[in-house]
């Protein structure tokens, strides 16, 4: 089913639909402890620079292979703001505070994503305002403040920290653009977007003065593959599949799970420390992502803009 235009309701995603939402939050949860593997051998724009000019080589080869049309010239402006923002912007703020901020507490920092996309999709004027939403975003936020108010992380600066939640706000207006473009081969989108991302990246690297150098171990060729293969094709191409079937502001609350996930896979990798508040705090997230997501009466108003991504059927 899809979605109808001007203040009309949006249907509860079908069970396919929240299969690949829980996936994509499974697979995504390890980015940012791969990144901190990444960068103890990477500077940060180039580390980015080189997850995401893979990722583009891949896409771009199956999409010769597949003969996907070409975007149409009247969706390039769109379509390369996307890709600045999603793979270049965001990726250039949060590698670069992954540098001192530990991954954990970084995926918490990113999962202010839902309250910021609320704020963006309202200016967008693609959802109408909801206090369940709002709620359920707080409700999440506590949880997060809850769970990590105690966890230790070091003397992390505040900037490194700032940078991450800039990171999020990227991540979050990429969110709502995307919804704005028209339908268009999921392939094609992320490989001229992440194409138009890593051209940002390596002309940020280069204007920084980075070392372009190829890894030498064993664990940094690790964790730029999962990057590039599972962090990006992958994850971007199911975040893609749930975009188009659902509304930005439910889907952005990936984010808020995510933290758990990766605190337990740095806590195994990387020596990450857990604390107990962790359930209460792991509670208080669920029953945020619950309300302001999933319950009600599974409609809410929607207002998709002309020419914007179809809700295709499942």
């Amino acid at each position: 089913m899809g979605s109808v235009q001007n203040g009309s309701s949006f249907p509860r995603p079908s069970r396919t639909v929240l299969l690949v939402f829980l996936l994509a939050i499974m697979l995504g949860g390890g980015n940012a402890v791969a990144i901190r593997f990444a960068l103890r051998e990477l500077p940060p724009f180039w580390g980015a620079a080189l997850r995401f000019g893979g990722a583009t080589l891949i896409l771009w080869l199956v999409a010769l292979v597949r003969k996907t049309p070409l975007p149409p010239r009247r969706v390039l402006p769109r379509l390369l703001l996307y890709g600045v923002l999603s793979f270049g912007a965001a990726w250039a703020f949060i590698f670069w505070g992954l540098r001192t901020v530990e991954a954990g507490m970084a995926q918490v920092l990113m999962a202010l994503s839902p309250l910021l996309t609320l704020v963006f999709v309202v200016l967008h004027k693609q959802e109408s305002f909801h206090w369940r939403g709002f709620a359920g975003g707080l409700m999440a936020i506590a949880g997060i403040a809850w769970a990590f108010f105690e966890h230790p992380e070091g003397s992390a600066a505040v900037l490194p920290m700032l940078a991450i939640v800039a990171g999020a706000a990227c991540l979050s207006e990429s969110i709502v653009l995307l919804k704005q473009l028209p339908a268009m081969d999921p392939i094609m989108i992320n490989a001229s977007g992440m194409a138009t991302g890593a051209a940002f990246l390596l002309l940020l690297s280069a204007m920084v003065g980075e070392t372009w150098a190829v890894p030498s171990l064993a664990s940094t060729w690790l964790a730029i593959l999962y990057l590039i293969l599972v962090g990006s094709v992958l994850f971007f191409g199911l975040l893609l599949f749930v975009v188009r079937r659902w509304t930005a502001s439910a889907t952005s609350y990936g984010l808020v799970v995510m933290p758990f996930e990766t605190v337990a896979l740095s806590a195994w990798l990387t020596g990450e420390k857990l604390n107990s508040a962790l359930l209460l705090g792991g509670a208080l997230v669920l029953a945020g992502v619950w309300v302001g997501a999933l319950s009600g009466n599974g409609r809410r108003d929607v207002r998709e803009p002309a020419g914007a991504l179809p809700a295709e059927g499942d």
